[in-house]
């Protein structure tokens, strides 16, 4: 049962990052990049690495105000609204996309090394993992740094 949770979990990942990646308006772009912190959050939790998924839910707050304040502030107001085709084409997308995840299955042990699950896998072997959270979030720190430092040269 967890199994197809972390199914439908996987696929709710892939479609919320592919929203966050081409939707137009930025808050729209912001709200499905929540879907897609909330959705990792959840996977780490039901394969059991609960410190994990506290660690990106909190990342992922604190990621996501930045990114509505800045998008509000910074960013242009469209004229343009999306419409519900490209809305549903991106949608459409993202689950073709998801399909590798629903006939390979992303949760449970693995064969390199089946006696390790994976909360002990994140926890033992954090330093990458830990590496390129921090790398993620230096590159919106620097990503709005430079456009606040544009904005202030004209």
């Amino acid at each position: 049962m967890i199994e197809l949770i972390v199914d439908v979990l996987a696929v709710g990942l892939i479609v919320s990052a592919v929203l966050a990646l081409f939707l137009d308006e930025v808050v729209y772009s912001v709200a499905a990049l929540s879907g897609t912190f909330l959705f990792t959050a959840l996977i780490y939790y039901f394969n059991g690495a609960i410190y994990a998924a506290i660690f990106q839910f909190v990342v992922g707050i604190g990621t996501l105000a930045i990114l509505f304040l800045s998008g509000e502030m910074l960013g242009e107001k469209s004229l343009k609204k999306t419409s519900p085709a490209r809305t549903a084409g991106l949608f459409g997308a993202g689950v073709v996309l998801s399909l590798p995840a629903i006939f390979l299955s992303v949760s449970g042990q693995t064969d390199v090394a089946s006696n390790v699950n994976i909360g002990d896998a994140l926890w033992t072997l954090r330093g990458g993992d830990i590496l390129l959270q921090a790398l993620v979030i230096l590159t919106v720190a620097l990503g709005i740094g430079i456009v606040l430092f544009e904005r202030r040269k004209k």
